[in-house]
This record gives C-alpha cells, structure tokens and sequence, in this order.
C-alpha cells in the first residue's frame, strides 16, 4: 500500500515542480561552483607564479651583485629549506646542459624544455610550464628565466598544498551541496503542496459532485492568488450548473404539469366520443377539438424550443438596421382590435424614427407578447400606453404601461421564469412562456428587460435595446 502510494506520488504535479526546483537549484549551483573553482585555481596559479617570479628576481639581483657562486650556494640552500620535496633549481647554459642544480632525486622525472630554451633565446623574460608527473597526483609549476647572460635558471614548485586546498574546498562544497539539496527539495515539497493544494480542492469538489453532492463548493481563502482566482471561477461555474440543473428540474415539472391537462382533455373527449357518439358530427367536432389541444401543445413545444436555442445562442440573429418607432406603430396597430373589443384604450407614443441594429422577426415576437399581456390583464375602461425613447447612452427603451390587475410582490421576481403564472392570472388562457421568451429575446440582443408593478395598480414592463452591434470583444 505505501509503495503505491509512493508510485502514484511521481506522477503528481507537486513531484513534478519539486523535481523542477532541486534539479535547477542543483544546476545553478554546480555553475556557481564551477566558476568559483575556475576563479580559485586562476588565483592560485597567479600567486604561484609571482612567488616564483619573486625568487627568480632575487636570483638575479644575486648574480649582479655577488656571482655565480653565491646563486648556487643560496639556490641550495633554499631548497633544503623549503624541503626537496617541495622545490627545486638548475642552473643551465643556453644548449641547455645543466651545470649547477639541489637535490633532483625527487625530481629526476622532469627534463628541460628545449622550446622554452628557444623562447628565452628570442627575447622572451620568462615561460611558465604546468607539468604532470606520471604516478603523482600533484602538478608541479616550472618557471624558466634568464638571470644573466648565458645562464638560465629553472625553478619548480609543487603544487601539493594548492591540490590540498581545492581538494579540501571540493570535499566541503560536495558535503554542503548535498546537504542543500535536500533541504532544496524539502522546501520545493512543500511549496509545491502548497502551491497545488488549492487545486486538489477543487478536484475533490468535482468529485464529490460527480458523487452527487451538487451544493458543494471549493473552499476560497483571502490571498487572492491564482489558486483563489481558479476556485471563486469553479465556485460561479457550479453554480451556474445548480441554477441551470434547477432550472431543468422546475422546467420537466412544469412541462409534465402542462402537458397532462391537454393530453388529458384529448383523451377526455375521444373516450367519450367512442363511448357515445353516434353522429358524423360528434367525431367532426371530437376531432377539431384534438386539432385544437394539439396545436395548443405544438405551440408550447415550439415556444419552449425558442427561447431554449435564444439562450443558448443556437438560433442565430439576424441583425440588420431597423426602425424601432415604426415596428412599434404597427404593433399597436395590430393590437388595437383586440384593446377596442375589451374596451381598453391603447396610446402609441414613439418618435418619427429610431434606427438600431436587431433581429426584426425577433423583436415583432417580444412586442406581441407584451402588448397581449398587457392588454389580456387590463380590464374594461384602463389603458395601455406604448412608448419609445433614447436614453442618454447608446439604447433605446420601450415601455409598455397598463393599468391592469398588477403582479404581486412575492410573484414579482418570477414572472420571467418558465411556465410559471401568478395566482391572479391562472383564470385567463395561457402557457406561462410568453414573458420567458420575451426576456430571452432582449438579452439576446444584449439587452434586457425589467418590471414595476403594484397589484390593482397596473406593471410598466421596460425593455432595454442597444442600438449599434456589439463589439467584436
């Protein structure tokens, strides 16, 4: 069990930034320490070479002052010193022949240069030389000058105590180095949990709501980072979800609710038709009122299909420039039959022209559905007043104004919803979409629709309209 659990950690987002942080951390180091060893070894050589450029100086000023003798003696001398092990001096004449030099039994391995002879021949001061000796692992620093006339001397230091320190720097940079990288990537762990932890919330949200629990929610906490940006956007999304899944839950009851009467009724009046018909006439008249419930339901149907496709953005608008004023004068035209027989009277008040960019079929479909309305819950002697103007921005406003039995406050804020009907209303014929299709039709057109209404008072049903074609944004 641990060692799946151990297996499934590697293929983890927060394994994969820690392996993304130790290995750059471990490369950025090894590059600081490969230039901090080159800039090392670059001194060391340097203070190598003027200690031995330091000792050839006063070799020479020997030579000038007290001869040759006393550069031997001396050059003897120091080495024995210093330690034969650790340095050594030949003096050499310009064929290169050796005639004075300390004790070579350590250093029998190392010859003389011929080319470095040349150099000093040619003009050159001096020539340094890095030389390896087999089976030693210490490099060991040659110098070759000329300290008087005819005579060249060859000084070698080794390099043991240098090879010790850079051994002793490598041996502690490798110790600290992996010391670092493991607290590296200890601290990448958990930086990268931390990180990634407001993501697995949110995959536990989704899989509790995969389980069924709908309600839940990711938790958001108040640094405001991008984890918290990505929670509150699923947190939104779901409930958007919640509210649509609602929606449809409300939706099928109501249509189940809708459907059964007709389809009740249709069965209603067949079975009694069959049971005691006896005339052409009777299944002439059964039959007109199954064509009648039918389309009735077809209506719905179609209806229901339109405002679905408006929301969702399926039916695509055809937007072309239109005049508002004059769609809106013919349906008040169209309407006033229906107002005169009721004994409502219907008051039209638009400019000579409003131009915007709309769906026609679309907006002729809203108007009819609020102007019916309207003109369907005023009773006899109220009024229904039209009227268009442009406000102060880029929209165009058309209200529509009754007088009629109003809307209830506790109704109010669903009357757009599908199917649903106030109490009020439930005597006059109708399928509850009309007010539902007509908001989905403004906000399709990026608009909206809104509603002020006070019972026995009458509703003022304002629909906002832009007049230019929304940005390409």
């Amino acid at each position: 069990m641990y060692l799946r659990k151990l297996f499934s950690v590697r293929h983890t987002l927060a394994f994969r930034l820690t392996l993304w942080y130790a290995g750059i951390f471990t490369v950025s180091s090894c590059v600081a320490f490969l230039l901090f060893y080159m800039l090392i070894t670059s001194v060391i050589r340097e203070r190598t070479d003027e200690e031995l450029l330091g000792q050839v100086g006063q070799f020479s000023t020997l030579l000038s002052l007290k001869g040759i003798e006393t550069v031997k003696r001396v050059a003897i001398l120091e080495a024995q010193a210093a330690g034969v092990k650790k340095i050594f001096f030949r003096l050499l004449y310009p064929s290169g022949e050796a005639f004075s030099s300390s004790n070579m039994s350590y250093w029998k391995d190392i010859g003389v240069r011929r080319i470095a002879i040349e150099r000093l021949l040619s003009g050159s001061s001096h020539m340094f030389e890095t030389i390896v000796i087999p089976e030693r692992k210490h490099k060991v620093r040659i110098l070759y000058s000329m300290i008087g006339p005819g005579i060249i001397l060859q000084l070698g230091q080794s390099m043991e105590n240098y090879f010790r320190f850079i051994e002793a720097f490598k041996r502690i940079f490798i110790t600290t180095m992996s010391l670092l990288i493991v607290l590296a990537a200890g601290v990448g762990w958990f930086m990268a949990r931390r990180a990634v932890s407001g993501v697995e919330a949110v995959t536990r949200t989704a899989r509790n709501i995969s389980g069924g629990a709908l309600e839940k929610r990711v938790p958001v906490k108040t640094r405001g980072d991008e984890i918290d940006q990505l929670a509150t956007t699923f947190n939104q999304m779901l409930d958007r979800i919640q509210t649509l899944v609602s929606s449809i839950k409300e939706m099928s009851d109501n249509i189940a609710h809708d459907l059964r009467s007709p389809i009740t009724r249709i069965r209603g009046i067949a079975e009694v038709t069959l049971t005691t018909g006896k005339s052409v006439a009777e299944y002439e008249n059964m039959a007109a009122s199954t064509i009648e419930e039918c389309d009735r339901l077809l209506d719905m149907i179609n209806t229901m299909l339109l405002i679905s496709e408006t929301e969702a953005g399926v039916d695509r608008l055809t937007r072309e420039e239109m005049d508002i004023s004059g769609l809106v004068r013919d349906a008040c035209e169209l309407f006033e039959p229906t107002a005169e027989d009721k004994g409502v009277r219907m008051s039209c008040n638009v400019p000579d022209a409003c131009r915007i960019f709309a769906d026609i079929r679309m907006v002729q479909r809203m108007l009819a559905n609020l102007l019916d309305n309207a003109i369907k819950y005023t009773p006899s002697a109220g009024t229904v007043a039209v009227s268009v103007h442009e406000d102060e921005g880029q929209q165009v406003v058309v209200s529509v104004k009754d007088t009629g039995i109003g809307i209830s406050p506790d109704a109010l804020p669903h009357i757009f919803e599908r199917f649903y009907r106030c109490d009020q209303s439930r005597s006059q014929a109708g399928i509850g979409l009309g007010l539902s299709l007509a908001r989905a039709i403004a906000q399709a057109h990026g608009g909206g629709i809104t509603v002020i209404s006070n019972p026995n008072q009458g509703s003022t049903f304002t629909v906002t309209l832009p007049k230019s074609l929304p940005s390409a944004s």
